[in-house]
């Protein structure tokens, strides 16, 4: 069909895994080299909020997210195409990933708060919006998101704390 979204071939697991990994996998990467060269100096130097984890946490909290999100898109890449609802739960995910990995450059690459918030709040919603779409068709794919939309809720409560404290 001209102009619709083609998806990959359910019948093919390593076809899917590809399909939910590359993504996952891209915006990890971007959001990696927006984040790791600002963190010393900038980064170490900001006042932060209490419960503010420390920096070693991140890489491996973010790897098992990422893991996760993977997983969740596979779960739902694999249903049949003409699923109702498929289509729109996998790009309401892919917008949620966008703001994913742009946030790690407005407040890393931009070294703006202030940015991050911009970014991050609605970054949030369209999680939980992934996943209530997601939970329409694959509870198990939507439980896999829950953690993210949490520490994402988590990330917020951060982000507006350095802002406040920084401004």
């Amino acid at each position: 069909m001209s102009g619709s979204m083609s998806y990959p071939d359910r019948s093919s697991p390593l076809v899917a895994a590809i399909a939910a990994a590359a993504p996952v996998l891209a915006a990890s990467l971007l959001g990696n080299l927006a984040t790791t060269p600002n963190i010393a100096p900038w980064y170490e130097t900001l006042a932060k909020p209490p419960l503010t984890p420390p920096n070693w946490l991140f890489g491996p909290a973010w790897t098992t997210l990422y893991i996760l999100m993977a997983y969740a898109l596979y779960r739902v890449l694999r249903l049949k195409p003409a699923t109702p609802g498929r289509r729109a739960a996998i790009l309401m995910f892919f917008a949620q990933l966008v703001l994913n990995a742009a946030w790690s450059f407005a407040f890393f690459s931009a070294r703006s708060p202030l940015l991050g918030l911009v970014v991050i709040l609605p970054m949030e919603a369209l999680l939980i919006a992934t996943i209530v779409l997601f939970a329409r068709l694959d509870r198990v794919a939507a439980y896999a998101l829950a953690p993210t939309a949490f520490w994402v809720g988590f990330a917020i409560y951060l982000n507006a704390g350095i802002f406040v404290l920084n401004s």
